[in-house]
């Protein structure tokens, strides 16, 4: 199931580069024009994304890797000639022996052709280990790009969400400017008309001071998380645009629920998470790589066949030739080489051990990241669920506040105080649904779950 979701993005990132040319050239603006849904993004980050388009690259690559192992196990075919020619006084002569009085004498010109097909049926194992090494090298290309989709996927999610709790914020203190501005024009005609002093006055007014700054950073951390998303979706900005991004998104923050055991999540996670997979691919080439060091401590045999042109050897005559097939049998066994085939066989082992100690050691952070990770979804799921009420709570304070102060049994205080505190309500729990919406994120990431896009 893993291998059908790559393999189908695979075939979305073939075509990659050309709708990569076609998004840049005319999509910026097409993609400003109307509010980006996070399908909508995640699908724009399969398409142009530079991580998910080097993945592809690497593939592909490995494509070609594949080839070159499988080269050594499948049948060779040259062709070759060779054309020779000497000064007379360079080619010996050979006198006949008596009752014969001439000589033989070697032509100062000659050439062979020939065409042969050569196939190794024996080399020590490494035949049958080159197709083992092929498929493992395509397998843990696989593995890796789908690491890069995963990663990459779970990048523009946070990114997503970023720009729609920095929106949030603008709107809570926002709404806490209009507020604290209302306020000081009430405490302003309350003092005008002699019935609070003017510290009231200048309490409103360094509060609402002090929330003005909240303001301004909100912004700016909003036009900061358009920045980082557009960046993601690798997205060519205009010069024309400068300051804000005109990016409007179409999707909220949204608290579904996911539903995970820490056992279940733990073992779900070693046996999907494609970086463990791809470790244990790379063990296993390691193994095949020990196969390879050995080999040369057993023969190696080879059939080979074909045909072969020459010129005449002993007449000076080019357009005369001799051709007919030739054949045979090759073994080869080195029987000392200087201990060099002992070295690659002690480095061959230390790097499968190597390799062996790498797949525990990812299984052990694998598990450190799904405890870490479910620990923090549950905390941002009891953080989330202590906040249902809280708003409704600090807004019913604010009234009865604004309420005690018009009839006179309240103070200013009271009404700043609860003003402050529907402020900060309102920034803890979009915070809240922001933090449980990328813990949730992360928590599938974490075991492994394809980061499917999601169709509304």
């Amino acid at each position: 199931m893993r291998h059908t979701f790559s393999i189908a993005l695979l075939l979305a990132g073939g075509v990659a580069l050309a709708a990569r040319a076609q998004t840049n050239a005319a999509g910026s603006d097409a993609l400003f024009s109307h509010p980006l849904a996070r399908a909508e993004a995640l699908a724009l980050a399969l398409r142009q994304n530079t991580a998910i388009l080097k993945g592809n690259a690497d593939l592909r690559a490995s494509y070609g890797i594949q080839i070159q192992l499988r080269a050594v196990a499948l049948p060779q075919l040259t062709a070759g000639g060779a054309f020779n020619a000497q000064q007379p006084q360079l080619i010996e002569s050979f006198p006949l022996p008596a009752p014969f009085s001439s000589y033989i004498q070697f032509p100062d010109q000659n050439w062979s052709a020939d065409v042969k097909v050569q196939q190794t049926i024996y080399a020590g194992g490494r035949l049958t280990s080159a197709f083992r090494s092929a498929k493992l090298t395509r397998e843990q290309a696989l593995l890796n790009y789908q690491t890069t989709l995963a990663d990459t996927l779970l990048a523009v999610r946070i990114a997503y969400d970023d720009v729609l709790v920095a929106a949030q914020q603008i709107a809570v203190h926002q709404a806490s400017v209009e507020l604290l501005t209302r306020e000081l024009g009430d405490t302003k005609r309350r003092f005008d008309a002699g019935t609070v002093p003017q510290f009231d006055v200048l309490r409103a007014q360094v509060e609402l001071a002090n929330e003005r700054p909240r303001l301004i950073q909100a912004r700016n951390d909003h036009r900061i998380a358009k920045n980082n998303l557009l960046n993601l979706l690798a997205v060519n900005l205009p010069r024309t645009i400068w300051d804000d991004i005109p990016l409007q998104l179409s999707d909220t923050l949204e608290a579904r629920p996911y539903d995970i055991d820490l056992p279940s999540a733990l073992a779900r996670a070693l046996e999907k998470r494609p970086e463990l997979a791809a470790l244990r691919k790379a063990q296993a080439l390691r193994r095949e790589d020990l196969v390879n060091a050995r080999s040369p401590y057993k023969p190696a045999a080879s059939l080979f066949a074909g045909y072969q042109w020459q010129s005449l050897p002993y007449e000076n005559n080019l357009s005369a030739d001799l051709y007919g097939w030739v054949a045979g049998a090759q073994v080869n066994w080195s029987l000392f080489d200087g201990q060099l085939t002992r070295g690659k066989v002690v480095e061959a082992k230390a790097r499968y051990e190597q390799a062996e100690l790498d797949v525990q050691e990812s299984g052990r952070q694998i598990e450190l990241d799904v405890r870490t990770a479910h620990s923090n979804f549950i905390e941002a799921g009891e953080v989330l669920e202590s906040q249902k009420t809280v708003l409704e709570e600090a807004e019913e304070a604010l009234r009865l506040a604004e309420a005690r102060m018009r009839s006179g049994s309240g103070t200013q205080l009271d009404v700043l105080s609860a003003q402050t505190a529907l402020t900060q309500a309102r920034t803890t729990q979009v915070q809240a649904l922001h933090d449980y919406a990328v813990a949730r994120a992360r928590l599938q990431r974490a075991v492994g779950e394809d980061m499917v896009i999601e169709q509304k």
